[in-house]
């Protein structure tokens, strides 16, 4: 801990986020505080401030009683996606997460995702794996723009999900009252999720600059405002 500040130091705090991350890799969930401090060696309270300050930078998410409910691409709330391992169960945050989790965590080439169309319910099952998008003709639909990921990202992860097709997409926002975010195929889900989450798992990890992740978009076949990108979707 910092000497002069009494605040958690830069290395605590990446201690604290690397034990999050492959707690969730290896068990499917969070470490406990008690296991976070053992591993770290800090106080509870500094963990306490350590995981506040990752909160606040983006780096996980904690509800209103402080527990951790997800680190990207890894939630331990249920947000209509599972990912089964082989020695391990997980929630996937979204559709874009449930994808990544094969690309991401050491040994688990594929994964076996489960979800249901949020228009009509029909339930959908895909093998991911690292070498090749899955087959489907089902269609990923994402809510909220990428510049508003973050105003409620709980709500932005329960809203990117996979429909049986585009007439379901259509049927659920006339439903819900909700506009049209953006609709693409699963080879492309597949290409956002493959190396959106690299050196997560890793320390130091360094996040990409806004300008990284447009081109990133660019680069997997993604169009238009919805992600940044300056030619608006037709």
């Amino acid at each position: 801990m910092g000497a002069d500040t009494g605040e958690p130091t830069r290395a605590d705090i990446e201690r604290v986020r690397v034990e999050v991350y492959r707690g969730y890799a290896e068990q499917g969930h969070p470490p406990v505080r008690a296991a976070l401090e053992a591993a770290t060696r800090l106080s509870p309270a500094d963990v306490e401030r350590a995981l506040a300050i990752l909160a606040a930078t983006r780096h996980i998410v904690l509800d209103d009683d402080g527990r951790i409910i997800m680190a990207h691409p890894f939630a331990s709330i249920d947000l209509h996606f599972s990912v089964k391992g082989s020695h391990t169960l997980w929630w996937g945050g979204c559709a874009w997460d449930a994808f990544a989790i094969p690309h991401l965590v050491p040994g688990e080439n594929e994964v076996l995702v489960a979800t249901t169309c949020p228009a009509c319910g029909t339930p959908h099952a895909y093998v991911v794996g690292t070498s090749r998008a899955p087959a489907g003709d089902e269609v990923a639909h994402f809510l909220v723009p990428a510049a508003h990921v973050w105003d409620d990202v709980v709500h932005t992860c329960s809203n990117q999900r996979i429909f049986c097709s585009e007439r379901c997409v259509d049927d659920w926002l006339s439903a819900t009252g909700n506009e049209h975010g953006s609709t693409f195929d699963l080879a492309t889900l597949w290409r956002l999720a493959a190396h959106w989450y690299e050196g997560r798992l890793d320390s130091p990890y360094v996040r990409r600059e806004p300008s990284e992740a447009r081109a990133y978009f660019a680069d997997v076949g993604l169009k238009g405002a919805f992600w940044g990108l300056e030619e608006p979707e037709p």
